[in-house]
């Protein structure tokens, strides 16, 4: 699935080889894409618009035009190409934005994307609902107050969009795995130095994989081991595991990732109830 890393990468193609560009015609190959908006109203709103350098808010990518502003969310296998404008068109390509300077294709194998279009701010969040702070931006003291306000297990916040925008399953995993942490621990049990060492393991998996523009699998990386068939840590090689959180397969180490020990009842509160 496109996460924060892969979404970046997109905003850069879009960036560095299609603004500037003006539409000239728009294909919808596939409307089971489109939200709110018809082929016929998709292609009003932006032929003979000149795109613009294009933002990212946690895995949603906004490509500002002069008129409307295009939204794209990647689902699970979506991905943007700039291509020649008659190069061959798969049966994956869903739309096909055609400028004078070259085609900006969506292409989205299992058709879970999102095509959209605003004309302003509240229309747009309209669309996308609420998003937290981006991951790439998020500081460690604001993560320690959003993490602080939920009852539920890290991981399953961490993934919330509403919380923090841009995480997914495998950089969730990968965060966790680095700062040595149980992704079902309650977001309440974890203290400061804890908090300190969850957000720098945030921000270097963040600058690696945007670095990549994907999510690096090389041997240093927990993602690396997804997919083999007898997975083992990278850092203490010892064999991971598999569990369910919030219907999602998480990648962990029982070893390396342990939840602490409970503190041991005082004295006082030990004796009550005794003789």
């Amino acid at each position: 699935m496109p996460e924060l890393p892969d979404v970046e990468g997109f905003r850069r193609l879009v960036a560095e080889r299609a603004c500037g560009a003006t539409i000239v015609d728009v294909d919808v190959r596939d409307a089971k894409v489109l939200h709110r908006v018809s082929p016929e109203e998709l292609g009003r709103a932006l032929v003979g618009r000149r795109l613009r350098s294009a933002e990212r808010q946690g895995k949603w990518l906004f490509v500002p035009t002069d008129g409307e502003t295009l939204l794209v969310h990647f689902g699970m296998t979506g991905s943007l190409r700039w291509q020649p404008c008659d190069d061959a068109i798969t049966a994956r390509d869903r739309v096909l934005l055609l400028t004078d300077g070259g085609r900006l294709t969506y292409r989205d194998g299992r058709n879970l994307g999102t095509i959209a279009v605003a004309n302003d701010v509240a229309e747009r969040e309209a669309i996308t609902g609420p998003l937290g702070p981006d991951a790439l931006a998020v500081r460690g003291p604001e993560l320690g107050a959003l993490l602080r306000g939920s009852r539920r297990g890290v991981k399953v916040t961490l993934m919330d969009q509403t919380v923090v925008a841009g995480l997914g399953n495998m950089l969730t995993d990968e965060i966790l795995w680095r700062a040595r942490i149980d992704p079902a621990r309650p977001c309440r049990s974890l203290d400061d130095a804890e908090v300190d060492e969850l957000h720098g393991a945030l921000r270097r998996v963040l600058r690696e994989a945007v670095r990549a523009a994907h999510i690096p699998r090389g041997p240093s990386w927990l993602s690396g081991q997804r997919g083999v068939d007898d997975p083992t840590c990278p850092r203490c090689h010892r064999r991971l595991a598999w569990r369910r959180l919030a219907g999602r397969s998480s990648l962990w180490c029982p070893h390396d990732q342990r939840a602490p020990a409970p503190h041991p009842p005082t004295a006082a509160f030990a004796g009550r109830g005794s003789g």
